[in-house]
């Protein structure tokens, strides 16, 4: 998932917990909304987390060239 898949969960579970008074028998639409937010926001972190490692900049190894003068003389 990606961070605009996050940012849509906080959204859409923000509007489920309180801009709704939807009545379920079975199901609480705020703690789905409550839930969706929650898993929003680890996937936030996740996210950025996974894009941190991936902007690490590794310095380049150097590598030993061997005098190649000895072959050509």
């Amino acid at each position: 998932m990606g961070l605009g898949g996050c940012i849509l969960l906080i959204g859409v579970g923000a509007i489920l917990a309180f801009a709704t008074d939807w009545q379920v028998d079975s199901v609480n639409v705020d703690l789905v909304g409550w839930i969706m937010m929650l898993v929003g926001l680890v996937g936030v972190f996740v996210y950025m987390s996974i894009a941190r490692r991936r902007r690490m900049v590794v310095p380049p190894t150097t590598t030993v060239v061997a005098d190649d003068e000895q072959r050509y003389h």
